[in-house]
């Protein structure tokens, strides 16, 4: 029947995209290797202007404070549970000073996400150098030059200039296990750029992670050829992974091989049905209280006349 095979095929894309992001969690110490090198040459010195600043602040001295007595208490083998009793501190505060290295990584802020005043960075340190420490000036001339954001992100971009540090620039931060499957399971075609440029480095530091990308590329081929042949051999290779997760859905795939290959072989998907339910799901939270049932039938209706593609022939998306 195509409505159950329509679901099986849904189900095996979703069951293998779990699964990654379960091998992803598991290595997620080696997703920051995604992200572009930086030369120590170009990250010491902002990190140690910075730090020397915070060290003179007040709550540098706190965070240092707290850090050393932390420190103290557990080198001479208390548990988690007893320093916070005796300091008069919650655990979790005990717990991220004992895990830290040094009291700086405490104080360090974690990176900023990026804005639309990023474009506009170069030129507002120019400004500055030139002597225009005006914020609401600066601002003023950033809008002439096109920047339409608010005049209070320019006070907190220049906050750190009044203080000797340098401006602080966005720094990119590493992919999430969730973003890491992602990745992995779009097809290559609909890749962004960002994500052909990361991904490689990725692959390339956690062997694992490049197994489990190689077969589910071949699953995504099976897939899209509708070739029911090659799972048995693809399934021993998820066997033979040494990865729990895979092994664990070779194991559930072989118990419900013939489900698999007609899935597998089928021409449908249940993608459009699964996104009717999502839509449905939506508005019943958006709405809620607030509307009636007719007025929520109508928002369905328009929302999946709205969505509607390829009516006459059923939808089969690249993976």
């Amino acid at each position: 029947m195509p409505g159950e095979s329509d679901r099986l095929r849904f189900h095996l894309w979703q069951g293998l995209s779990r699964r990654v992001q379960d091998i992803a969690s598991t290595h997620r110490g080696r997703l920051p290797a995604a992200l572009p090198t930086v030369s120590e040459d170009d990250h010491q010195p902002v990190e140690k202007t910075t730090d020397n600043a915070a060290a003179g602040s007040r709550a540098g001295r706190h965070a240092q404070s707290l850090f050393e007595a932390v420190q103290a208490l557990t080198r001479t083998g208390r548990s988690h549970s007893s320093v916070p009793r005796e300091l008069g501190l919650d655990r979790r505060t005990v717990r991220k000073y004992a895990r830290a290295r040094t009291w700086q990584e405490v104080m360090r802020r974690p990176p900023r996400k990026p804005s639309t005043l990023d474009a506009y960075l170069g030129y507002l340190r120019q400004c500055w150098d030139e002597g225009q420490h005006s914020a609401k000036i600066l601002h003023e001339e950033l809008q002439v030059k096109g920047y339409l954001g608010h005049y209070q992100r320019v006070k907190m971009a220049v906050a750190p200039l009044r203080r000797g540090l340098p401006i602080d620039e966005p720094r990119e931060r590493p992919p999430s296990p969730r973003e890491t499957a992602r990745c992995i399971t779009t097809h290559p075609h609909r890749r962004s750029l960002h994500i052909n440029e990361r991904l490689p480095r990725l692959l390339d530091h956690c062997p694992e992670l490049k197994l489990t990308h190689d077969l589910v590329r071949r699953f995504a081929t099976m897939l899209d050829n509708r070739d029911a042949a090659p799972p048995p051999a693809w399934l021993g290779d998820l066997k033979r992974s040494g990865l729990a997760p895979l092994v664990g859905l070779a194991r559930a795939f072989h118990e419900d091989r013939y489900a698999v290959a007609q899935g597998t072989r089928s021409s449908y998907n249940s993608g459009v049905n699964e996104g009717r339910i999502t839509d449905v799901k939506l508005q019943k939270r958006i709405m809620a209280v607030r509307a009636g049932v007719r007025l929520l039938r109508h928002r369905v209706v328009l929302i999946a006349h709205l969505r509607r593609r390829h009516a006459d022939r059923p939808t089969v998306s690249p993976r």
